[in-house]
This record gives C-alpha cells, structure tokens and sequence, in this order.
C-alpha cells in the first residue's frame, strides 16, 4: 500500500470513529460535565485529536473504552481545574448555559416504559440520586452499549465490581420505581 492510500484508511478509519462514537461519549460526558455542552464537546474534540495522533494499531483493538478513557479523564481534568480556580457559585449560576436531565432525555432512545413522560421523568429522578458511580456505570452499559470489561477499563475498577454496580444499581432504580421501600445494602458489596 503506498503512502497515499495509507493515509486514506487512516483518514476513513478516524472518521469512522468520529461517526460511530462522537453522540454517545458527547452524551456521557454531557453527564460528567453536569450539562455543560460547550465543555463537554470541547472535551469529545480532544479525545479525537488525540486519537488522530495515536498509532492505530495501539488502539483498534479497544477503540471505544480507549476513546470513552480518554474523555473521561479530560472530564475530570477539567472539573478539578474548575474547582480550584472558582470558589462556590449561586445555584442559579450553575444552571445558565447547561443541559438539565429532562433536556437530555430528548438525546436518548428509552425502552417503551420510559417513552412515557411522567415516569421518563421519574427515573431521570431516580437516576440522579443513585450514587456517583452507579449512575456512571448504568450510562456507560445503557447509552453507552458497552461490555462489563470495557467499563471496567474505563473506570479504573475490576470487571466484577462494575457487575455489582449495575446490578445494585438496576435493583435500586427498579424498587425505586416500583415504589418498594429501598433494600439493605450488605456490608459486601459496596454500592459506590
């Protein structure tokens, strides 16, 4: 293959990524980045810059949890850089400018259950008050579609403790749902 072609199939196999990827790590980090749009795609850019300059063959094999890392981390960069250079702000402040759970629940394709606005509603609620990373893992496995080990390498956790994650956190949002009285957590599996 001569240069020109090589560059050719690099090219298709970026864009390739950026057509199959860029919606759904643009939604999960809409989610870490609390609704702020602007950052959030700002952050998705990077990661594909960042894959442009990254040899293929390090990287085809674990394409999505490599690009789903990748924007995490920068979320997470982000958000501390954030933190350390403002002081507390108004709540009021923190809406201006970013999407709330009810706006982002236009981007997502609910199961015939959800398509209902009012429990739609509801479980966005439920949702929001599961513990940081049960809500992430239920985004990653959800609207992410990805498996228990890409999760795992994305989180930092072990393939085991993201199945106890979903799955308390499955079991939380059904009882929830259901308008069950909450299960007591063993002292096992931690939940976050």
């Amino acid at each position: 293959m001569d240069s020109s072609n090589a560059a050719t199939a690099e090219t298709q196999w970026v864009c390739d990524a950026l057509q199959r990827y860029e919606a759904p790590l643009l939604r999960y980090t809409l989610r870490l980045l609390n609704g702020d749009l602007e950052a959030a795609r700002d952050v998705v850019q990077d990661a594909f810059v960042k894959l442009i300059q990254q040899d293929r063959t390090a990287v085809e094999d674990h394409l999505a949890p490599w690009l789903y890392r990748v924007c995490r981390n920068r979320a997470l960069d982000r958000i501390r850089k954030e933190q350390r250079m403002q002081t507390s702000l108004p709540e009021t402040q923190h809406r201006n400018g970013r999407l709330t759970d009810a706006d982002d629940a236009q981007h997502h394709q609910p199961d015939e259950r959800a398509q209902q606005p009012e429990t739609r509603s509801r479980l966005l609620v439920v949702l929001a008050d599961l513990p940081e990373r049960q809500r992430e893992v239920l985004r990653l496995k959800f609207q992410g579609d990805l498996s228990y080990r890409e999760i795992a390498e994305i989180m930092d956790l072990t393939v085991s403790h993201v199945g106890v994650l979903i799955h308390t956190g499955i079991q939380t949002l059904r009882q929830r749902m259901s308008g069950s009285p909450s299960p007591k957590r063993s002292a096992s599996f931690p939940s976050a």
